[in-house]
């Protein structure tokens, strides 16, 4: 696996490194001010759109069709696939290759107009994949610059699976080249699927033809269902946002069920925009803006050796290119990219395995923003907090126990915890108006919230969870029948 190099911007999940991300002290000094003003107003506008509430929650899919496993329940807080428009400088197209046993579509393939940025976030897991490897390798050796198509299977993580793993990789991106008139660099790859399993490539190169001529602009819906494995609804978000008085779009799918953690989620995510943005600034935007979506969610504390989340930008919008990440007219764009992303992120929860509560969950005072996430993550990934939402018990003694894990400086004496408006503690102790019935008539809901204060800072952060509930071990237990 080639060596990268990170940047302050993306701690949390590790990017391909460029030649700008090479002077990132000069970027983040530019993008840092501009964007801390945004994250608190844009995060709220976008977990609104996203449908954080407990309404939107409650809301089943009536546009969701179908598992990506037979016999699979669609989850109760499934929402319906959005509307999106073709993105000018994308084609999509599906297929099957025949990586499940029974009959459903497996394959996605995107062609992109020439002169495309991307720029992607890879998972930090210490295995790793044969497409996450060559995606990375080829972004580093091409700065994101031209890239032509993406080719993504389901049923097959081909992870795990050295030399012969990267051999079909490089197999495939050869056949999309020729067919494509690119050359094999310019393609980027993902799977999804069973660990230790080698890639029958041969499926995928017997189906490009046909799947080659269904290429079209309005296939968005179709690419979501193709990439689902334990998913039970499709994932799509779109926006559109003013550059300098010009109108651009964005628009993205992912899948992601179980096996979801920060540090990406066992996710793979596909963005467009037919912006026009240099792959440099693409790659500070994606990067720093992962930190606050896909690596604030958790489903079962798991991360996966395949996530990938890959940016392109076509640049056919008519819009002015932008090469500086910091650049004044990207402040639109910058805020409904983020949503974008933060929606995705949300319903990957919506979708955890067996879910059926989703729980914001907030830690204030806590002695930075580091801490506070760690506190948040520890709550958030307890199984016995999350089995406790699946019971719908408002057992703040269980909260408590994982604060006290997570290993961070607190003060016992001002911890408070709260469900909703509800005070279940205050100051260390039982708090004086605690109310149980109030508290379990809260927790019936589909979608609540928790947040806790543990009294020595002033950081703070938030993460998004589901609960643990019997399915969940029903799914992963019959996982590879």
């Amino acid at each position: 696996m080639p060596k990268t190099t990170k940047t302050p911007a993306d701690n949390a999940a590790e990017p391909v490194a460029t030649p700008a991300e090479r002077a990132h002290g000069v970027i983040d000094a530019i993008v840092d001010p501009l964007t801390s003003a945004l994250k608190r107003a844009g995060l709220r506008r976008a977990q609104k759109s996203a449908g954080e509430s407990d309404q939107a929650s409650a809301t089943p899919a009536k546009a969701a069709t179908g598992a990506g496993k037979p016999g699979l329940a669609i989850s109760p807080l499934a929402v319906p696939f959005p509307t999106i428009p073709p993105i000018a400088g994308v084609e999509i197209a599906t297929g099957r290759a025949g990586f499940y046993k029974h009959e459903r579509e497996d394959l996605l393939l995107m062609r992109f107009s020439e002169g495309t940025s991307a720029a992607g976030v890879f998972t930090r897991h210490g295995v790793g994949s044969a497409p996450v490897d060559w995606c990375k390798r080829q972004l580093a050796a091409t700065g994101g610059a031209d890239v032509r198509a993406l080719v993504v299977n389901a049923g097959c993580a081909n992870s795990f699976t050295g030399k012969p793993g990267a051999d079909a990789v490089r197999r495939v991106a050869t056949a999309v080249g020729k067919r494509m008139d690119c050359r094999q660099r310019d393609v980027m790859m993902a799977s999804t699927g069973v660990i230790g399993v080698i890639l029958d490539d041969s499926k995928i190169t017997a189906r490009l033809p046909e799947v080659e001529a269904r290429l079209k602009a309005d296939a968005w819906a179709e690419a979501g269902r193709a990439i689902m494995t334990t998913d039970t609804f499709p994932k799509g978000a779109y926006a559109t946002a003013l550059i300098d008085g010009v109108e651009v779009k964005i628009a993205g799918i992912a899948k992601g069920s179980g096996m979801i953690a920060p540090d990406m989620a066992t996710m793979l995510a596909f963005v467009a925009t037919d912006a026009a943005i240099a792959p440099a600034a693409l790659q500070t935007l994606v990067s720093l803006y992962t930190r606050t979506t896909f690596n604030c969610v958790t489903v079962d504390g798991d991360r996966s050796t395949n996530d990938t989340l890959l940016l392109f930008a076509t640049g056919q919008s008519g819009a002015p290119k932008i090469s500086r990440p910091g650049d004044k007219r990207l402040a639109d764009f910058r805020e409904k990219l983020e949503g974008v992303l933060l929606d995705l992120a949300l319903q990957l929860v919506k979708d955890g395995e067996g879910a059926t509560k989703f729980v914001k969950i907030t830690v204030n005072g806590a002695e930075s923003p580091a801490s506070a996430r760690k506190i948040a993550r520890t709550i958030a990934e307890s199984p016995l907090v999350k089995t406790a939402f699946a019971g719908e018990d408002a057992n703040w003694g269980r909260i408590v126990m994982a604060v006290g894990r997570a290993d961070e400086p607190v003060a016992r004496e001002k911890i408070s915890v709260k469900f909703g408006d509800l005070y279940a503690a205050r100051d260390g102790l039982i708090s004086a108006e605690y109310d149980e019935a109030k508290m379990s008539a809260y927790v019936k809901n589909q979608a609540f919230e928790v947040s806790v204060d543990v009294g020595v800072g002033r950081g703070s952060a938030t993460v998004w969870t589901c609960d643990l509930t019997k399915q969940y071990v029903a799914i992963n237990g019959d996982y590879r029948s």
